[in-house]
């Protein structure tokens, strides 16, 4: 299956368009008719077959957007909808105007934010698919990830505040926390990280760019959870107990409307 996005403004450059350190998104019509032939010609396909707004635009109704949406399901442009990072009402109004098939949010056991917003809530009660990016906390949940030496200079987690000063420190303790947890059931704590997202009843989609990681992930489905596993888990990281904010100030103001 092929998924990709569109929302974000790019330059001519290929670059991020950015002001005053915010990322620039456009839910304009004739913006995403643009993205979507882009990413056609550049993928080299007569459809995509799941595509996401990848950020929701406070200045075009979100009709107008989805609207445009359902018009390329109906050209067979793109076969199925999503939304990344919308508010429950976004998504409520988005799933009037056409069935969505998938809602894609940070979701991990560092970051649970989706049970207090009523985003998880909502979706399952339509019926949507939850589809869990960063289930490994951007590395942090890998038990591997113990300071910023090991980046590269342009790694953007340099500048996630939840990899800055005390929240590091704070963070890893909590990682430490679930890390023995995974030690005790005899596996690692990314497995671990990735099997309680799949015991909730989402679909995480971590990423790699090595086959040990890859194979140690797919190896995550074979895990099974207990009651008192996801008891203890709930115990060690907690909704909220994660330090920071998941983004630069810029990047926080594009989520959740």
């Amino acid at each position: 299956m092929l998924a990709t996005k569109v929302g974000f403004k790019f330059t001519a450059e290929g670059k991020l368009a950015m002001e005053d350190g915010t990322p620039l998104v456009s839910g304009a019509p004739a913006d995403v008719r643009a993205a979507v032939d882009g990413s056609l010609r550049r993928l080299r396909t007569n459809y995509i077959d799941l595509l996401y707004l990848h950020r929701i635009d406070p200045a075009t109704p979100i009709e107008d957007t989805i609207g445009t949406l359902a018009a390329l399901v109906k050209d067979g442009k793109v076969r199925y909808i999503g939304v990344s990072e919308a508010s429950a009402a976004t998504i409520r109004k988005t799933h009037a105007v056409h069935p969505v098939t998938a809602v894609q949010t940070e979701y991990s056991l560092f970051e649970r934010g989706v049970e207090n917003n009523d985003v998880l809530t909502t979706v399952r009660e339509l019926g949507i698919g939850f589809v869990s990016y960063s289930p490994l906390g951007r590395g942090f949940l890998s038990g591997e990830m113990k300071n910023l030496d090991t980046l590269a200079p342009t790694d953007f987690r340099r500048f996630d505040p939840r990899f800055q000063g005390e929240n590091l420190h704070a963070n890893l303790r909590l990682v430490d926390r679930i890390t023995e947890i995974a030690s005790a059931k005899g596996v690692k704590p990314s497995q671990l990280a990735i099997a309680w997202t799949m015991s909730v009843g989402t679909v995480p989609i971590p990423g790699t760019r090595r086959v040990k990681y890859l194979e140690e992930n797919v190896a995550a489905v074979e895990i099974t959870l207990t009651q008192d596993d996801l008891t203890a888990l709930d115990a060690a990281a907690p909704v909220g107990s994660a330090t920071g904010d998941r983004y630069s100030a810029g990047m926080m103001e594009t989520l959740g409307h």
